[in-house]
């Protein structure tokens, strides 16, 4: 409580106490027009009644002297980041704004937000893909216009996200077409206690085929923990199709297989999710889902831009669509199902 009492006064407070948007307030901080005298008066009287000083952030709302997006993140690594962030910088750098990138680290994620409100920064778009970075979009400061990307619904933010649930549902759906009679899951690691959308979505096609649901294999962002959840895949015997969180998850798998003495697509299909540029390229080539991530960030720079107009965007979650790519790992499986190896 006592942290709360001595917090300084923020844009928000200022409107709250004079009954306005933090628009109004921040309009009325740089003189700028369109605000009644009456208005005014209620403004400034708030400001010195609370002892309020406008930081920076604020000021760079309303004047556009500050022209800094700060896109915050805790891996630029993965392809699916590194791919929203490119379509970012190249929209705002459309829009005349700038790009700043802010990685989190567990430690260090309070120091960095804080530097977050005392910066120049016209707005935030936050790749919320995991635990620390969800907890970082709500700790933000309340005057910084804020656009989430990705990850869970987040109902406090404009958000825009690829509808990667209706994509693993639909590669399911295919392995399951092809007469697999089931599709096993190696899971990417989740922001909540939720699943990730791509296991919810394998999790539809094959509920809605009467399937029983195998236990999904957890893997964490390294190929490594795929090749350990492949190794247990292929030790099983009964396995023909896998559906891989991601492709980098998938290629571990497919070594794991080989190192077990199996084929894919002979012995087990496996789709990946992605697309990553190299994908194309294996032996055999992936199977996968592919996501447009540059039009995400692309996404997310037009709802931020229109908070900055004052307005809110219509609608608040923007979701970009996927699309299956078939190639040469996935096939029908070998005649008489189960398969043995040495």
């Amino acid at each position: 409580m006592s942290s709360q009492r001595h917090r300084p006064p923020a844009i928000t407070d200022v409107a709250r106490a004079a009954g306005v948007s933090y628009q109004t307030v921040s309009r009325v901080v740089n003189n700028m027009p369109r605000v009644k005298p009456e208005t005014r008066e209620r403004v400034l009287a708030a400001i010195r009644e609370l002892g309020y000083r406008p930081n920076a952030a604020a000021r760079a709302l309303v004047t556009g002297r500050g022209s800094t997006i700060a896109v915050v993140t805790t891996n630029t690594t993965l392809y699916g980041a590194a791919s929203t962030i490119e379509g970012v910088e190249a929209a705002a750098r459309l829009a005349g704004y700038t790009v700043s990138i802010v990685v989190l680290e567990e430690r260090k994620g309070a120091d960095l937000l804080a530097q977050l409100g005392r910066q120049p920064l016209v707005g935030a778009i936050v790749l919320s893909h995991d635990q620390l970075s969800v907890r970082a979009l709500r700790r933000l400061p309340a005057d910084l216009p804020a656009v989430a990307v990705g990850g869970a619904r987040t109902p406090g933010h404009p958000q825009a996200t690829l509808d990667d649930r209706l994509g693993a549902a639909d590669a399911t759906r295919y392995l399951l077409g092809l007469g697999h009679g089931t599709v096993h899951h190696i899971a990417i690691p989740v922001s909540g206690p939720r699943p990730s959308p791509r296991e919810l979505g394998w999790r539809d096609a094959l509920a809605e085929a009467g399937i029983p649901i195998p236990e999904p294999l957890q893997a964490s962002w390294h190929p490594r923990s795929a090749y350990e959840a492949g190794l247990v895949l292929a030790d099983r015997g009964d396995v023909t199709a896998v559906l891989a969180g991601n492709d980098e998850l998938a290629t571990g798998a497919i070594r794991a297989f080989h190192d077990r003495g199996l084929s894919v697509p002979r012995d087990i299909s496996i789709i990946g999710f992605d697309d990553e540029p190299t994908t194309e390229f294996l032996v055999p080539s992936l199977t996968t889902v592919r996501q447009d991530f540059g039009a995400i960030g692309r996404r997310s720079v037009e709802l931020l831009t229109t908070l900055l107009k004052g307005e809110q965007p219509t609608p608040r979650t923007q979701i970009v669509n996927t699309t299956l790519i078939v190639r040469e790992s996935t096939a029908p499986p070998r005649l008489g199902g189960a398969r043995t190896h040495g």
